[in-house]
């Protein structure tokens, strides 16, 4: 494929008319001859998206990954089952909304039209209580979509809507960067809910799924994230809630295609290479340093997780000002989350969705039936007369004993599915991890940004502030995009055009409302690290 001038094509950003682009610095559009040498460090969505941008331009990139391939933590791992069946073990269940713009141009590099990804027809939740909500219904295009859910919602009323704090509620109308932050990163997301009296049912049932998809207690999840994750998904964008899912396990899907497609730019791929530090060098040269090698580079981007960015930077004294350093070393993630994958020996009741949100069962947070929509897993389904299911529970209180809450999740499956109880396990496996970054009240200040005080430095992941209305795999995705820009345009080569869900509320009415509350006092542009 040809990337000479490549750009994503507008008519592929999604359904909503009102998506913006954010236009790069002008510059030529690629190196030409000699071009400098970019170190990326980290190959998980935010690193690819760093070394595809800056490989597409002519700059000569080597990606630094320390596990066995890219992805992340998305990345997936081969094994062999109980029954001698071969498999793919990863981190599991991840939702591809469709406001994900920017990770779907990325992956429209290898797949133009997302042939591998699947839609997945609901998002589905179910309280203990025995209420649940539907999603499969609701209009995609605000305000009708708060209409619709409320008309649609069991655990969301008119009469709940009434009760309501108009006045606390108005700022969810006109959600903007980085306004929103300083307004409520002071106030956690469940006592925001609180004060604009958020029905208690939908709450628990709604919210609390959404707001544990950040791997984070709603008492601990700063309320601003919470605003964001309203706007990005709901009130500020018409693509709706409905999200897609890869039709394979993530390493053949995703990665394996990208990492040829960067390896064909001309790009290093070193996985299994640790990155040990980056030392400054002379001429504004940094050295990265690894197990037995120095290699020189003109740039970095830094596409790390938490701990991994906490442990480079700790280790190279000469990157960075003390207080960058501090906020660096100060950067905590969230608590550890459980993942088990089970090979049941009979199927799950056919009329299961192939996801489920769940509240309220002892901290099982989701189910998945991947042989629904997971190739692999539907062959071994096929082939066996079984089933694949997945859960997840996010959160996990450190002091709880591992085994109690594995033991303690396949009890709420039965609950939830009792059709599985007497489903014999054929394999089981289980992965501890606690690597996400966490968004705690009153933590944004010290977040770092894309840019840091040396030029040719950048940093990318989602633990970092982009200026953007973007979470998640979005956030990794965006500001991969953005740390190679910043790049670019320092050697004045145009970067990528990027889209984001609009800047601020939808209409000017909504946006008036608003500022009654006091919100809104920002025009959209104003956005800080946004491309002009």
């Amino acid at each position: 494929m040809s990337t000479r001038g490549f750009r994503p094509d507008p008519g592929r950003h999604g359904r909503d008319r009102r998506a913006e682009v954010l236009l790069p610095e002008p510059g030529r559009e690629r190196f030409t001859g000699d071009a400098p040498s970019a170190a990326v460090v980290g190959g998980g969505i935010a690193g690819i998206a760093a070394a595809t941008a800056l490989a597409e331009r002519g700059v000569r990139v080597t990606l630094y990954e320390q596990g066995g391939s890219l992805g992340g933590r998305l990345a997936g791992w081969p094994v062999r089952l109980a029954d001698g069946s071969e498999a793919t073990m990863s981190r599991g269940f991840h939702a591809f909304f469709r406001q994900y713009y920017n990770l779907r141009g990325l992956l429209r590099r290898t797949d133009p039209g997302l042939a591998s990804l699947t839609p997945l027809p609901d998002y589905p939740l179910r309280h203990r209580s025995g209420l649940s909500d539907s999603f499969a219904r609701v209009p995609r295009t605000p305000p009708w979509s708060a209409l619709g859910f409320v008309a649609l919602s069991p655990a969301f009323g008119w009469r709940d809507l009434a009760a309501m704090n108009p006045r606390e509620a108005l700022p969810l109308l006109d959600v903007r960067v980085p306004e929103v932050y300083e307004r409520f990163d002071g106030v956690s997301a469940e006592d925001f809910l609180r004060r604009i009296n958020f029905p208690e049912a939908a709450r628990h049932l709604a919210f609390e799924v959404f707001s544990r998809s950040f791997f984070a207690d709603p008492r601990e999840l700063s309320a601003a994230e919470l605003l964001l994750m309203f706007h990005i998904y709901f009130l500020g964008s018409s693509e709706g809630l409905l999200f897609d899912v890869p039709g394979e396990p993530f390493p053949q899907a995703l990665w394996e295609p990208l990492d040829g497609y960067l390896r064909r730019l001309g790009a290093q791929v070193r996985t299994g290479t640790p990155v040990l530090r980056v030392r400054p060098a002379a001429g504004g040269d940094l050295t990265v340093e690894t197990e037995g090698a120095a290699d020189r580079h003109q740039a970095v981007v830094l596409a790390l997780d938490t701990d991994g960015l906490r442990h480079v930077v700790g280790a190279s004294a000469q990157l960075g000002e003390a207080s960058w350093r501090a906020d660096i070393a100060a950067l905590r993630t969230a608590p550890p989350f459980l993942v088990s994958r089970l090979w049941l020996d009979r199927p799950v009741r056919a009329d299961r969705p192939g996801f489920l949100g769940t509240s309220g069962y002892d901290g099982l947070d989701n189910v998945s039936v991947l042989d629904r929509w997971e190739g692999e897993s539907a062959r071994w389904a096929a082939r066996t007369g079984g089933s694949v299911v997945e859960l997840h529970a996010y959160a996990v209180d450190g002091r709880q004993e591992r085994k109690e809450v594995r033991r303690r999740m396949l009890d709420r499956l039965h609950e939830v599915y009792p059709e599985t109880a007497d489903a014999r396990v054929v394999d089981a496996l289980h992965e501890w991890r606690a690597d996400c970054p966490v968004f705690p009240v009153g933590g944004y200040r010290r977040r770092p940004g894309v840019h840091t005080s040396h030029p040719r430095v950048t940093l990318a992941g989602d633990l970092v502030r982009t200026g953007l209305p973007v979470a998640l795999m979005e956030r990794a995705a965006t500001s991969g995009f953005l740390a190679a820009n910043a790049l670019l345009a320092g050697w004045g080569v145009r970067g990528q055009v990027l889209w984001t869900v609009p800047r601020a509320g939808r209409s000017r009415v909504l946006r008036a409302l608003a500022g009654l509350a006091g919100g809104g006092r920002a025009s959209a542009g104003e956005a800080p690290g946004a491309p002009q």
